[in-house]
Parts: structure tokens; sequence; C-alpha cells
């Protein structure tokens, strides 16, 4: 048993070494911002979501509810807070809704 979970992580090891060799992670980071958005809001902000994308450290949510725009304005740094623990590193320090 010990043998596959050291096999399993060597894996990941190299996959990490893989995709931080091929400059992959901004890449993976802008999927994974994207999941973790559409995971964390729930369906009643997805609605409302017409884009999402990551520019460096700023996160873009168009939204197309102005309302809810207005809403979610007031909670700014507690969404790129929970953005970032789902991602498990800081990728966001800013976010502009649109």
């Amino acid at each position: 048993m010990t043998t596959r979970r050291n096999d399993h992580m060597s894996i990941k090891a190299i996959l990490k070494d893989f995709v931080e060799s091929n400059n992959l992670e901004k890449g993976l980071d802008k999927v994974n911002v994207a999941k973790a958005w559409n995971k964390l809001m729930g369906n009643g902000v997805n609605k409302y979501t017409t884009e999402i994308y990551l520019e460096k450290e700023t996160l873009y949510i168009n939204l197309s509810s102005s309302v809810l725009r207005e809403e979610l304005s007031y909670g700014k740094q507690k969404i790129i807070n929970l953005l970032n623990e789902e991602l498990g590193k800081e990728v966001i320090k800013k976010l502009i809704l649109r």
C-alpha cells in the first residue's frame, strides 16, 4: 500500500514539473479559475455570468445583470479569498465585475 502512495506522489511531482517546464501553469490557472467561479458561485450567479477571464492577476467577470453586479461588488475581497482558497494558491489579486 505504501508503494502505491509513493508512486502516486511521484507521478504528481512529474506532472507538476512538466507543467512548470512547459509554461502551462498560467493556462491551467485560467481554466481552473473558471471552474472555481462556477463551483463557488452556484447556478443563481452562473446564469448571469457571460464571460470569465483571467489576465495576469486580475479576474474579469462579465455579468448580464447590473443588480447582481452591484450586489457582488460589495463582497469582492471575500470572493477573491474564496476563489484563491479553492485554487490552493494566490492566483487572483483583483476582481473586476463588468
